[in-house]
């Protein structure tokens, strides 16, 4: 039976508790009880994203992802679909650059089959893997790239930006869809290895939510999970630290057929974890979370220079996060006009820091963010699967909150001291290459920088099933 149990009800989790278990195969397992409405969210959380992948073979740990929906030895085809659909519940996966993670929301009574599926494909996909299969979804996740990617404006614009924040050899240097030809190059047995390496139970966490009985769903998963192997194999993933500050402006010109000019830039900030990356955070919202915020009412509204302006966090762990900041111009505006604008607000958010009523208004916003996280149970299984995996402590999920509340003016104005500086970013120029003709368009084309760093199954699983 299960190992460990650690209970959690302590200040600041607002009620939440959650129960720590550990299987004899190492998996890690988090339950948390919520009777509120009779469903139960299962996350399963691999340690394993693009950071792990080999220079010539970018873009595995998605296409595998992928192959993870393509059958078992008791499940096959497009079955894991089927079954969960037909039962009434929802399902997904995605990889990013740190881990990659499968997901259901069932009817409470349908828990049991949610765990057995997902137990039916650590244990044996290996059956059903084959050319087949991989061929068909090698093609999936090269026109997904397609539709996502290389034919949407703006849509290498995560792709590039990374490139240049990440010097060339650092794992994070690729983003999860990978390159044309590393998919093309990937073989059966890579899939294969692949498997064998990094989809172990004690290199995964499992995350139960809802309304279950706790002991009942414990026996389920020693049932179902138990048996599985553990392996010792996995390789420690390559360092990701770096110079806390880039020390020069990286810059690239794009001359795209592009709906408008844009200015995009991403800004080396503290890791994911850190009482730094919080205050970070505060400091990205009060500039640009929303159309509240300091370059928004300043470029959009005042100036009218630009139709759209955001700055968001993209939170790692394993590597310095990144500040993502997003223009696009207004008419026939030039990016100097944008960017001159822009520096002025961050040398002045430097020197005074934020009002109390900014504080306020970023404080309330993330708040009412990780609220909306942890208050369904899907949200709150990946959260516990997060913190589990990328820091060691489930409990910490539930601390958020009260984590981002604590941190003061004055660490928000230290943090955009620090590292919002033209020194410390790398700079993407869109410069259209033809008359916009949908020029409206510019605004929508804007992304969340969580959004971008990942990349999920979707539907196009069940589609290429068909």
């Amino acid at each position: 039976m299960p190992m460990g149990h650690t209970a959690t009800d302590q200040a600041g989790t607002g009620g939440l508790t959650a129960t720590e278990h550990r299987l004899a195969n190492g998996l890690r397992v988090v339950l948390s009880e919520d009777h509120l409405t009779p469903v139960a969210a299962v996350c399963l959380w691999y340690d394993v994203g693009s950071r792990h992948e080999v220079k010539g073979r970018t873009g595995l740990a998605h296409l595998f992802e992928h192959l993870m929906f393509q059958g078992s030895k008791q499940v096959h085809g497009n079955g894991h679909f089927e079954l969960v659909q037909g039962a009434g519940g929802s399902l997904n996966g995605t990889t990013s650059f740190e881990r990659t993670n499968y997901f259901e929301t069932m009817p409470t009574h349908q828990l049991e089959l949610a765990l057995w599926l997902e137990a039916d494909r650590m244990g044996s996909l290996l059956a059903a893997l084959d050319d087949e299969s991989m061929e068909n979804q090698r093609d999936v996740v090269k026109n997904e790239r397609r539709q996502r990617y290389d034919n949407v404006p703006y849509g290498t614009a995560f792709e590039k930006l990374t490139a240049l924040a990440y010097p060339e050899g650092h794992p994070y240097h690729h983003t999860p869809i990978g390159s044309m030809a590393d998919l093309d190059a990937a073989t059966l047995e890579d899939a294969r290895a692949f498997f064998r390496t990094y989809y172990a139970p004690n290199n995964a966490v499992l995350s139960v939510v809802g309304d279950i009985d706790p002991e009942q769903t414990l026996a389920w998963i020693e049932k179902y999970f138990g048996s599985i192997p553990s392996h010792d194999g996995k390789p420690a993933p390559r360092d990701g630290s770096l110079p806390e500050i880039i020390g020069e402006q990286l810059r690239e010109v794009v001359e795209e057929e592009v709906p408008a000019r844009a200015l995009m830039a991403a800004y080396r900030l503290p890791h994911d974890g850190t009482r730094e990356a919080d205050a970070a955070d505060l400091a990205l919202t009060v500039l640009g979370g929303g159309e509240s915020s300091r370059l928004y009412n300043r470029l959009v509204r005042r100036d009218r220079t630009a139709v759209a302006a955001g700055f968001g966090l993209l939170r790692l762990a394993g590597a310095p996060s990144l500040g993502w900041l997003d223009v696009k111009t207004s008419g026939d505006v030039e990016v100097p006009v944008i960017e001159a604008a822009i520096d002025e607000e961050l040398a002045r958010f430097a020197a005074e820091g934020p009002t109390a009523e900014e504080m306020e208004r970023a404080q309330a916003q993330l708040e009412r963010e990780w609220l909306d996280r942890l208050g369904t149970v899907a949200g709150r299984a990946d959260e516990l699967c997060r913190y589990a995996v990328l820091f060691g402590d489930p409990q910490l999920a539930l601390t958020a909150v009260q984590r981002v509340l604590d941190v003061s003016a004055e660490e928000v104005q230290a943090v955009a001291k620090a590292k919002l500086r033209p020194d410390n970013r790398a700079v993407l120029v869109y410069e259209p290459t033809a008359p916009a003709e949908i020029a409206d368009s510019a605004e929508d084309a804007s992304e969340d920088p969580q959004a971008a760093a990942t990349v999920e199954a979707t539907d196009d699983n069940e589609e290429a099933a068909k």
